[in-house]
């Protein structure tokens, strides 16, 4: 993880200022407020700042004064309740803001969920750090056959080690012609520097990027629902495995449900629950029976654990 001496300043200082407040507080958030955790080889994740908590979730859904009930165990089986019922606005109640360093190509995916406010680096203004992504052997895979998104085996040997070069000679090369069409460095004064607007279009979607990103529970719930998956790119799971475990550390009520209701749940079709019916019954049915495709019966039986 690289941070700029402007940046750890800037982190020692918000971490050494304390205020008081009337406003609910999560203690185990603010032990890591403003805390960089890495990601990747460059990037990071870090909280910014954060309202609500579970409580906040249990009071708009009752729309009441104070902080829920007494007891625990009543606002734990709300929050239940509202998970396992798809209530949406309790949770939107509560909000978020990361600080986060990647690579472009990953915020380009990233950006396709817009449910969030965002404020992005810009190259047109400032000048970008040298800092590109290259990853690791264990991630560097061929393309799948089968999955147009997705990764097949692991490229080893002198190819893998081949690849590996070419993505780092291609990096480092772009970003010496970028300074050399900046002209920052050597100040040629025969020469003036491109604009940065300009100088930027060579540069490979490897480079890192920040921004601030800002969301509410439930559309953080959504974004992790789909990224934290196993079939999501490895790039991008990275992020969202770090914050799956800032949502834990935030709001823990929410999250055990999440994780019960949402990532270690399935959905079923109509064709599919009929199916299961069948199958308690004891009658035995095929895939031309169950009306259902190829690849929808395919992945019913791989969620109920069954050969095919």
């Amino acid at each position: 993880m690289s941070l700029s001496e402007e940046q750890r300043c800037e982190i020692q200082q918000q971490q050494s200022d304390t205020f008081s407040t009337r406003r609910s507080v999560v203690p185990e958030l603010e032990e890591i407020l403003y805390k960089p955790f890495p990601v990747l080889d460059h990037g990071f994740v870090r909280v910014i700042d954060y309202m609500g908590d579970d409580a906040a979730v249990v009071q708009a859904a009752r729309v009441s004064y104070g902080k829920g009930t007494k007891k625990i165990t009543e606002d734990k089986g709300l929050i239940n309740y509202l998970m396992r019922h798809r209530h949406s606005t309790p949770f939107e109640m509560c909000e978020i803001k990361f600080h986060i360093k990647l690579p472009m190509f990953v915020a380009r995916q990233w950006i396709r969920h817009r449910t969030a406010n965002v404020n992005e680096y810009s190259a047109r203004y400032s000048i970008l750090d040298k800092e590109f992504y290259i990853p690791a052997p264990e991630h560097l895979a061929a393309q799948s056959n089968t999955n147009r998104q997705g990764r097949d085996q692991i490229l080893e040997g002198d190819y893998a080690q081949q690849v590996l070069d070419l993505l780092r000679g291609d990096a480092e090369q772009t970003y010496k012609h970028y300074e050399f069409l900046l002209n920052e460095e050597e100040k040629d004064p025969s020469r003036p520097g491109l604009a940065r607007e300009l100088a930027r279009m060579n540069l490979p979607v490897n480079f890192y990027t920040q921004w601030y990103w800002k969301i509410d529970l439930h559309n953080l719930m959504h974004f992790l629902s789909l990224r934290a998956d196993p079939h999501a790119q490895y790039e991008i799971r990275a992020y969202a495995d770090v914050m799956l475990n800032i949502l834990k550390q935030w709001v823990p009520f929410t999250y055990e449900a999440f994780m019960d209701y949402r990532v270690g749940a399935t959905h079923l079709s109509a064709k599919g629950l009929k199916v299961i019916k069948e199958l308690l019954k004891g009658h035995p049915v095929n895939q031309v029976q169950s009306g259902m495709s190829a690849r929808e019966w395919r992945e019913l039986m791989e969620i109920l654990g069954q050969d095919l």
